[in-house]
């Protein structure tokens, strides 16, 4: 009987440990645009659109869309490879990253600022996003 209550108490104990594991899963530790809530959910914010129209999105699954790099962005959908920073419907596909090795650059949210980093740090040089963005092979 003992032995049962251990073991359940230790998967107890494991499912809470993942679970807070997996709240502070950020790919760029410092990101302002992800909040992790009491419940344990994540409210996630993307780059606003420009106030100026943009050209029609350039979807995920056309290669042409990505010459400079895939935009990694924190979606509701978790990790998101992006034609673009703003993550407009069709844009973003399913994250890669540490599968398959592209050039990425990294947008995230640091002291109020929208920004693009070369690696997934939020020290790693990271510059606004109207600059030139500059993409790491990983």
């Amino acid at each position: 009987m003992k032995t049962a209550s251990y073991l359940l108490n230790s998967l107890a104990a494991l499912a809470v440990a993942l679970a807070a594991a997996g709240a502070q899963a950020q790919f760029v530790k410092g990101n302002e645009a992800v909040t992790l809530l009491a419940d344990g959910s994540r409210k996630v914010e993307t780059p606003p659109l420009p106030s100026a129209s943009l050209a029609a999105p350039c979807r995920a699954d056309n290669p042409a869309c990505t010459p400079s790099g895939w935009r990694m962005v924190e979606t509701s959908q978790g990790l998101s490879e992006c034609t673009e920073i703003y993550a407009r419907a069709g844009t973003c596909r399913a994250s890669t990253y540490g599968q398959e090795k592209r050039p990425r650059v990294w947008i995230v949210k640091l002291r109020g600022a929208w920004m693009q980093c070369p690696l997934p740090e939020a020290g790693a040089k990271c510059v606004g996003t109207k600059a030139l963005p500059t993409s790491v092979i990983q």
